[in-house]
């Protein structure tokens, strides 16, 4: 069994002064719910072994922030073509992961259908789910030997936090 820790950036600053998208860091707001979030993943167990993150600073930055409170330490690999990944892109590369339990960091629209796209059973009615907000995270778990046999659709939905609800 295979599991995915599906995440999409904490909240960004937009006043930032970044000389680019990619470079915007997070705000104050995002650096606190990362925190969070890390929190939420490591008292539920939900703690990877392996990490692909976009290579953009906010995401660098969101991991940085969930690893502080996890009790692994896991070094991510940033992958430039996770950037604005499509979902398509994202399941390929979840596709090439090699480890038992995965988390993604992402950016959106790609995330959101993503999150959408992998499950074979809806989640339980969350409203902010479809919009995936920033910092959301899902967590899926597959019948799965190896991440290549991983698809679209065959997810079975384990847990899903909004940052706002820790």
């Amino acid at each position: 069994m295979k599991r995915l820790i599906l995440i999409r950036h904490a909240k960004s600053s937009w006043s930032s002064g970044a000389s680019s998208d990619k470079t915007r860091p997070l705000n104050e707001r995002g650096n606190l719910a990362a925190g969070k979030v890390g929190g939420w993943l490591g008292a539920n167990g939900y703690v990877p072994d392996e990490v692909i993150s976009s290579s953009a600073t906010r995401c660098a930055e969101t991991w940085a922030g969930i690893a502080a409170s996890l009790p692994s330490d896991v070094s991510p690999h940033f992958e430039d073509s996770l950037y604005m990944a499509t979902d398509d892109q994202m399941l390929s590369i979840l596709q090439s992961a090699s480890g038992n339990t995965v988390a993604l960091l992402g950016h959106n629209p790609g995330t959101a259908e993503f999150a959408r796209n992998l499950r074979r059973d809806p989640p339980p009615h969350h409203e902010s789910f479809d919009k995936y907000p920033s910092g959301a995270v899902t967590v899926y778990e597959f019948k799965a030997d190896n991440w290549s046999d991983v698809q679209m659709g065959t997810g079975k939905f384990i847990a899903y936090k909004a940052p706002r609800e820790l």
